[in-house]
């Protein structure tokens, strides 16, 4: 007999015809009824929480950036978006508090961009002064002796609470120096420079920060806003095709859960990503910032619509815990556990078998896996996702696809059976 538990709905209905161009902002309005949910619709007098903007000709060299706003009140702050960034330092000289900076990258960015992040925060400013700590490279160091490195060069550099701390890198980067200035001093302040697709249209924003224990990941952690997130487009030319594939992941992930427009856009529009064609990386980067946004404005601590945006990722995470951190990457992972996730809702019978699969040939057509590692066991997967952050008094909530492309679930009012069916469909034993 299914549990009963209370559980979000998010959906995207429209009218609108597919076309290659950004939708209409949403209108994310909340229903009052015994079942808390949440939905997304169409409107012509919308409330904006996440407006974006092209301040120039898309076309032209070295525009200035998008801004896409994340609305948390006076929490608020922006996203630029845009190519060359990093050779244009208004945009960081205007969010840099105190004279005194500490860059936080690791040893695969530092040679490609540190250079280039020193002078832009200090072209104009001399009397600011930056200090860098380099941190290993992997998901396996997103632990707290790694921590403790950013940390000790903090404190040895005498750091006062007018810092900035700045992250340059990806996801475990940007974290871990989230983290890390969210506890200095019980707060310092901090940008988001991030590098590849994954942290750029996730990861960077909302404010999660936090790093791993071998028990599971991200358990230790902290809700902690940057002061802006700066996406230099141009960073991806130097990502390798596996860190490029991983982080659209998360991209195809928005438009599963929430925008159905852009799911059918990226279907059409998936090998142009894959070749790493500028106007469709920007589009893609710059639609799902706006999802991740929009969703955060409303929901900021994931007390339950933000909870949508770990669609897959409770058995992600159990793939990259059972296999140990950094040998599956982040967007793999979930990528797979997407798959199940799935899986487990056509089981239940909230979903048709042609989107069933639509997700397995677009992950294929972005050249990622369908199934998790043959090392992970149906008793692997229960253990890990047993300690999952969306467990709550013991009931485990799982975000699932219900109804039409764009629609999903939050809930842990689901028939276990086909949990145990998923588990044993895509496990040897």
């Amino acid at each position: 007999m299914a549990s009963t538990a209370p559980h979000f709905s998010l959906s995207l209905r429209t009218k609108r015809s597919f076309f290659s161009y950004p939708p209409n902002h949403n209108r994310l309005h909340f229903n009052s009824n015994t079942s808390p949910s949440l939905s997304v619709s169409t409107a012509r007098n919308s409330r904006i929480c996440a407006a974006s903007s092209q301040v120039m000709d898309p076309f032209a060299a070295k525009s200035l950036p998008t801004i896409v706003q994340v609305d948390l009140g006076n929490r608020s702050y922006p996203i630029y978006i845009g190519s060359g960034l990093l050779n244009q330092p208004d945009c960081l000289h205007r969010h840099v508090h105190g004279k005194r900076v500490l860059v936080v990258t690791n040893e695969t960015v530092a040679p490609l961009y540190l250079d280039k992040v020193v002078d832009a925060l200090t072209r104009g400013n001399p009397n600011v002064s930056v200090e860098s700590v380099i941190l290993p490279d992997g998901e396996q160091y997103k632990d707290m002796d790694t921590l403790m490195k950013v940390f000790d060069k903090a404190i040895e550099s005498r750091l006062d609470r007018r810092c900035t701390f700045v992250a340059l890198g990806g996801g475990v980067i940007g974290d871990m120096c989230g983290f890390a200035a969210a506890a200095f001093l019980r707060g310092v302040n901090f940008i988001q420079i991030p590098t590849t697709v994954m942290a750029q249209v996730d990861s960077s924003v909302g404010g999660k920060t936090g790093i791993n224990h071998h028990l599971g990941k991200n358990l230790i952690g902290a809700f902690y806003q940057p002061q802006c997130v700066l996406i230099d487009t141009d960073t991806l030319n130097t990502l390798p095709d596996r860190e490029l594939a991983s982080g659209f992941a998360e991209v195809i992930k928005y438009g599963l859960i929430r925008d159905a427009e852009f799911f059918e856009w990226q279907e059409k529009n998936m090998q142009a990503l894959l070749a790493r064609d500028p106007s469709a990386l920007a589009y893609a980067i710059k639609r799902s910032c706006e999802n991740k946004a929009e969703v955060v404005s409303l929901d900021e601590k994931e007390s339950g619509l933000r909870a949508t945006l770990n669609l897959g990722h409770t058995f992600g995470h159990a793939i990259e815990t059972g296999v140990g951190y950094g040998q599956w990457l982040h967007g793999e992972a979930v990528a797979a556990g997407t798959v199940m996730a799935v899986d487990m809702s056509y089981r239940l019978g909230w979903i048709d078998d042609s989107l069933v699969q639509r997700v397995a040939d677009i992950l294929k057509q972005a050249k990622l896996p369908t199934a998790p590692p043959e090392i992970m066991t149906v008793d692997m997967f229960k253990s890990v996702m047993a300690v999952d952050k969306k467990v709550a008094d013991g009931l485990l909530r799982l975000i699932l696809l219900k109804g039409p492309l764009g629609n999903c679930v939050f809930t842990g009012d689901y028939d276990k059976k086909a949990l145990d069916d998923t588990l044993h469909a895509f496990c040897k034993s």
